[in-house]
């Protein structure tokens, strides 16, 4: 049976992941070496130099190409660092059309680094198509699109906007990180280029940083590789490691988070302490329909309107079994406040724009009994 026809599953278990050769060792070593001996000059048996290429992580490539359904992939040492390496297919004077209401790193990075070589970039509500197609311009190069969005949970209609900017000119690069490739697969809806944090649901366990890129055409791998020799960013073989202990499990993992997910926003949306719940697996989502449409889960990720500054942090000093602290996507449930955390780089006048407020908290939902994870939302919330 050819790898591309086995399910999910099996290709995360498998894919990259073949017993070593050499001793039949069913996990992947970690290749803890920089450099390679060579036979002669121009002889070696694939592998030069670590910031080049290492086994580890040629491995861990192979494998999320092929959850992603895409070419090739690229890791790099952080998901900030991936989206770095995407922009630097860039030349000054070229224009990115992009979600806005991104990660606020993202930004930070555009606004306050990338801007000072001549890029330009233009944020829209990527959820209204003609918002989209109002916004390219004869030299945007890409439409730069997280979906769900953090912490709004917008959704944007990636079929579509890969027509408008295929029709255009510009490439479609979307952050999967949210969704994982378990839930919602961009390059089948037309995307170009797939981004994650390899920190979050990939690796799950909340023990390593990393990102990656996943391409779809042969020009772009090649260009990608070059920026990891050049740029040297890349991820470490213990890092991908790691990845790849964690995507073993990505699909059993996934349906755990979405399950909990559904039950913990149930829970939510009934409580009286919270204003609003923002997740599209609820019928009352704006956007509930896509949800079904484009993705197979609605994942884990859930944001409350707690109403204020104050009502948040009553609510963030009581919690037991969550833990208040950045990131997402681990086993264990963590909770963020955007204001002060993940969009404090966007200052308050930026977060109002996008319609961030202080009394928003950020829940990444993990695989624990869900019992025990609304038992602990409860008793926080009760000290609103």
């Amino acid at each position: 049976m050819e790898k591309n026809e086995l399910g999910f599953a099996t290709r995360a278990i498998h894919v990259g992941q073949e017993p070593d050769p050499s001793t039949g060792a069913v996990v992947v070593p970690i290749f803890a070496t920089s450099t390679y001996v060579q036979e002669e000059i121009g002889k070696h048996k694939g592998y030069e130099y670590s910031r080049v290429s290492n086994p580890t992580r040629t491995c861990l490539e192979k494998n999320l190409a092929s959850l992603e359904g895409g070419r090739t992939s690229h890791v790099f040492a952080s998901g900030m660092a991936a989206i770095n390496a995407m922009c630097t297919l860039l030349k000054s004077g070229d224009h990115v059309v992009c979600t806005n209401n991104l990660y606020g790193g993202v930004p930070r990075l555009f606004n306050q680094i990338l801007t000072n070589y001549g890029l330009e970039f233009t944020y829209v509500d990527t959820s209204d198509l003609h918002a989209v197609e109002r916004a390219i311009r004869r030299n945007t190069r890409i439409v730069y699109v997280e979906t769900p969005t953090n912490p709004l949970m917008t959704l944007s209609d990636l079929k579509a906007i890969s027509q408008i900017a295929h029709r255009r000119g510009p490439e479609l690069v979307v952050d999967n990180t949210f969704m994982s490739p378990y839930f919602q697969k961009p390059i089948a809806l037309g995307a170009d280029m797939v981004i994650h944090s390899t920190t979050k649901f990939l690796n799950g366990h909340s023990d390593g940083l990393g990102g990656v890129v996943v391409c779809t055409r042969p020009e772009q791998a090649e260009k990608f590789a070059f920026i990891q020799k050049s740029a040297g960013a890349i991820l470490s073989p213990f890092e991908c490691w790691l990845v790849l202990r964690g995507v073993k499990t990505l699909a059993v993992r996934m349906e755990k988070h979405d399950a909990n997910g559904r039950t913990v926003a149930a829970f939510l949306s009934r409580h009286k302490k919270v204003k609003k719940v923002f997740y599209p697996g609820l019928p009352d989502h704006p956007q509930y329909e896509l949800a079904e449409r484009q993705m197979s889960g609605f994942g884990s990720m859930i944001t409350i309107e707690t109403g204020s500054l104050k009502n948040a942090q009553r609510m963030l000093r009581k919690l037991r079994v969550c833990f208040l602290g950045e990131s997402l996507g681990g086993v264990e449930t963590l909770i963020s406040h955007p204001a002060t955390m993940t969009h404090a780089a966007l200052g308050e006048k930026g977060r109002r724009a996008i319609g961030i407020t202080d009394g928003m908290v950020r829940i990444s939902v993990g695989i624990e009994d869900a019992e025990d994870i609304i038992r602990d939302l409860d008793q926080a919330l009760a000290a609103i």
